[in-house]
Formats: structure tokens, sequence, C-alpha cells
């Protein structure tokens, strides 16, 4: 790999891994808030899901950004964005108007999973 390729390797790792880290420490202030979502949408046991979701959204950034196994920090962020569009976005249970949120949340959770897999790719 170029030493090009290697520096956007880097800095995309950064990028991608320090925004979720930063979205997990904000998601904290917004755990009861996301329980109600949750509660909303009839899934058991939401606070332990919330933790856990939080829990993955911050190791996997921080493996993605800073650690030595950036596979294993793409692998659970794209875990935690199927979790998170799964249980928070799913446009299949809206129409109209209401599901265009969750149909844009849905295809950017989509994107993202495609650059953690590029991150997986340039690292095994």
């Amino acid at each position: 790999m170029s030493e090009l390729a290697v520096n956007l390797v880097i800095v995309s790792r950064l990028l991608m891994g320090v925004m979720f880290v930063l979205f997990a420490i904000r998601n904290i202030g917004n755990i009861p808030r996301f329980i109600g979502i949750l509660e909303g949408h009839n899934i058991p046991l939401p606070r332990p899901v919330i933790i856990v979701g939080i829990a993955l959204q911050f190791l996997g950034g921080l493996l993605t950004a800073v650690g030595p196994f950036p596979a294993v920090g793409a692998t659970l962020m794209i875990v935690f964005l199927v979790l998170a569009t799964v249980l928070f976005h799913p446009m299949w249970r809206y129409s109209g108007a209401d599901r265009y949120p969750h149909t844009t949340a849905t295809l950017i959770n989509t994107a993202l999973c495609g650059g953690f897999l590029l991150l997986i790719a340039v690292s095994v």
C-alpha cells in the first residue's frame, strides 16, 4: 500500500472511530429517552439493550480509531449499526412522511457499514 493510502486509512479510522466515541458519550445522557423509544417498540429489557449499544458504540469506535485491532472495532461498529437500524429506525413500520427520516437513517447506516467494511478489508 502506498504512503498516501496508509495515511488516508489512518485519517478514515480517526474520523469514523472518534465520531462514534463522541456519540457514545453523548448518548449516555439520552438513556431515558432511548429506553422510552424501545419501550414504544415493545423491545424487551430496553435498559440493558441501550447499555450494550452504547458500549458497542464506544468500544467499537475506540478500537477503530486508535486500537491495535481496527478490524475488530469496525466489526463491532457494523453490529451496532445493524442493531440501531433495526431497533430505532424500522422504516417498514412507518408510512408516508413518518417513514422518511427512518429511511434516511437506514441509508446512512448502510453507507457507514460500507465504510467500516472497507476498513476491515485494508486491515486484514
